[in-house]
């Protein structure tokens, strides 16, 4: 029977994360899925770890790839499943139950999305994210990848992450299938996994990386909507400035003018 979902791990050289995600899966009480690993031929124990739980993954595969979206795109070409979701090596599930608890809301849209826990060295927090997504919600974030659920036809519709990008691939994923391709969304107003701020995207030396290839999507894709939004910066900025004015409240008061 074809499985509901496909959970993958994107792996290099992590072991100790690998293993904490797969004890995570396994110990979900909800088994309606397939288990996909993809690891770039880590030299640490990570091989040796997933031929030893061979027969409880339904897929691996360690070789060199060009970065972490040609191992997610690779990922997604052998998954089987109707939705697919990315819990790479050191997320691990919210609780034992969340899959079970939760599963049946992931039918009703295109991309499902949940709250994420986030831990630091010095934070533990639940990251929630807004019902109501925008191209400007996307100009400053972002939809967490280990906590939701994509359809696997978006794929086909959208296209694979864009393998030119080091860091934004999946950023860019996600207001693309928003704003452009109009895919249909829901959000579940509860906890589904658990990220480490230790990650490629949370390193400090990558902000900057971050910063141009984000500036580099917006000023090649989508430049009309980004002078637009300016626009709208601007004035908000000037009606703001308007409302804190005491001259413009007098006269208000006076009834010389309406209410800004």
């Amino acid at each position: 029977m074809k499985p509901k979902i496909s959970i993958i791990t994107i792996n290099y050289n992590n072991y100790e994360g690998l293993k904490k995600t797969f004890e995570s899966i396994e110990a979900q009480t909800w088994n309606g899925y397939e288990y996909i690993v993809i690891d770039g031929d880590s030299n640490d124990d990570s091989t040796v770890y997933l031929e030893s739980i061979a027969d409880k993954v339904d897929y691996w595969v360690s070789e060199p790839d060009k970065g972490v979206y040609d191992a997610m795109n690779k990922g997604i070409k052998k998954a089987n499943g109707d939705y697919l979701i990315f819990l790479n090596s050191g997320d691990h599930f919210y609780n034992d139950s969340v899959l079970e608890k939760n599963v049946k809301h992931i039918e009703a849209s295109d991309i499902t999305y949940f709250n994420l826990r986030v831990i630091g060295e010095t934070e533990n927090f639940i990251k929630e994210y807004p019902d109501t997504l925008s191209f400007a919600y996307f100009v400053k974030d972002t939809l967490p990848h280990p906590a939701t659920f994509i359809k696997k036809e978006v794929f086909d519709k959208v296209g694979l992450y864009d393998e030119n990008l080091k860091i934004v691939s999946d950023w860019k994923f996600f207001m693309d299938s928003i704003c452009k391709n109009n895919i249909s969304y829901k959000k579940i107003n509860a906890p589904l996994s658990t990220f480490y701020l230790d990650g490629m995207s949370s390193n400090s030396n990558n902000k900057r990386v971050i910063v141009n290839e984000r500036q580099q999507v917006l000023n090649t894709e989508y430049g009309a909507f980004v002078r637009d939004l300016e626009d709208v910066l601007k004035y908000r900025t000037i009606i703001s400035g308007l409302r804190q004015s005491r001259i413009i409240n007098l006269l208000v008061k006076l009834g010389f003018l309406h209410k800004i």
